[in-house]
């Protein structure tokens, strides 16, 4: 392993229009900005990949899934009864490089390739998706199991936010993480990736993912190591990890099923609908008389679009192509999925390109199964000067019951390449919580844009 480098990665020379300072703890410092030059051979996706399925004794068959998930019901007597009972970690004891060798092998970028020439960002939902996981089965690898009796499981993208609009397809990807937070059942792991340049790695976003730890049957909660800070930088980082905790719960209660919006969100969406109304005046008899206000009669102003106007909606069957180590659809490719609709409504709202800047609470409610009917809706949410919020709503939907079940909700924010329509909610209280949402989530992207 190369010698630590201490200190701030260097920034890149452009698109510096998202760039801030980023600090690593000194053990997780590499010498990134000496390219590939001296470096061990770092694993690639399809290792990760690889290694998951030793790790949990996944089949590569989808007819044998049932008796390999059966064969992980012996593993409960392997899981601690108290978290005591496990012997603590460090952070640097969970770290992990990968590689993407976009660069190097040029046979794997057709897979990542979109029609910009760029590298498609729902492809890196994807890898960030498995590597979060097999850091956090790093943390808790017991050197007498050769298989985990865990089941590691992503509950909650956090945020992503990125610091360059494009991601060129010819040049190779490193991705770095580490556990940097543990509860008792669950892991906040941060990762950033990083793009090969002029012989220098260039910081290209960063990430934070909430994975929880479950039985082998994936059934019931399960203790996982704890992590023991080694110095001051690593103490804040866990500080951190813990303050992501209680912002979190902070915002779950911020629903506005629980709590009333504040009254700077209830000025700006009373404004909104104010500018909606019908006021003008009309001559009788030569007399001027003024319209009668009412909440039937609207008017979209200008440069604006109807809320309504600016969905979009998308069906997937779920093959078991898409499976994950559980034989259940993985999470990544439903990130990846909801993020090429929430793109489509962004550029269909838009009207130009965008580039996705931020990624917000992902919560996954409920497991996909395979088979399931999956259904996308992707609605424009909030815009203002050239960014675009969307909100993409996913659910399954069982044929035999005739019932649906949401299964995730995604919220997305993109910057397009010319000022953007004003998004208008058409009814007043249909639509106002839909609306009060991405007021909140746009106060947290505000720093990143």
């Amino acid at each position: 392993m190369a010698a630590p480098l201490r200190g701030i990665l260097p920034r890149p020379a452009s698109n510096s229009w998202l760039c801030t300072m980023w600090k690593l703890p000194s053990f997780l410092a590499r010498t990134l900005t000496s390219g590939t030059n001296g470096l061990p051979l770092l694993p690639d996706m399809a290792e990760v990949r690889s290694r998951l399925r030793e790790i949990v004794g996944a089949s590569t068959n989808w007819r044998d899934h049932v008796q390999a998930m059966q064969e992980r019901k012996a593993l409960h007597t392997l899981l601690a009864k108290r978290q005591e009972d496990l012997p603590p970690r460090r952070m640097k004891d969970s770290y992990l490089e990968v590689i993407l060798p976009l660069g190097s092998q040029p046979q794997i970028r057709e897979k990542y390739l979109n029609v910009y020439n760029s590298v498609r960002f729902g492809r890196i939902l994807e890898d960030l998706d498995s590597l979060g996981v097999l850091i956090c089965y790093t943390h808790t690898k017991q050197e007498a199991q050769p298989r985990s009796p865990l089941s590691i499981v992503t509950a909650l993208v956090d945020k992503i936010n990125l610091r360059k609009k494009v991601v060129h397809p010819d040049c190779d990807i490193k991705f770095t993480g580490n556990v940097s937070w543990v509860g008792k059942t669950s892991m906040e792991v941060k990762m950033h990736m990083l793009q090969l340049h002029d012989g220098d790695y260039c910081p290209v976003l960063d990430a934070t993912f909430v994975m929880v730890a479950r039985d082998p049957e994936n059934k019931r909660p399960a203790f996982v190591n704890p992590l023991i800070p080694e110095s001051p930088e690593e103490e804040e980082i866990f500080k951190q990890g813990e303050m992501n905790k209680l912002k979190r719960i902070d915002f779950s209660t911020a629903s506005l099923l629980k709590m009333a919006p504040t009254a700077e969100e209830r000025n700006i969406v009373h404004d909104i609908f104010l500018n909606t109304l019908d006021t003008r005046q009309e001559r009788e008899g030569g007399m001027e008389q003024k319209w009668t206000v009412s909440f039937r009669s609207r008017v979209l102003p200008p440069n604006s679009v109807w809320m309504e106007d600016a969905k979009l909606k998308g069906l997937q069957i779920c093959h078991p192509q898409e499976r994950n180590i559980f034989n259940r659809i993985f999470g990544g490719f439903l990130m990846r999925k909801a993020f090429e609709l929430g793109w489509a409504t962004a550029c269909s709202c838009g009207g130009s390109r965008p580039f996705i800047v931020s990624v917000d609470d992902i919560m996954f409610q409920r497991p996909v199964e395979v088979g399931s009917l999956l259904l996308l809706s992707g609605q424009v949410c909030y815009t203002e000067k050239n960014y675009i919020q969307v909100r993409v709503h996913s659910e399954v939907y069982d044929a035999d019951t005739r019932e649906h079940h949401t299964t995730n909700i995604f919220h997305f924010t993109f910057i397009s390449e010319n000022e953007v329509p004003r998004v208008v909610p058409k009814t007043y209280g249909g639509k106002y919580p839909v609306n009060v949402l991405p007021l909140k989530l746009w106060k947290r992207t505000l720093p990143f844009c």
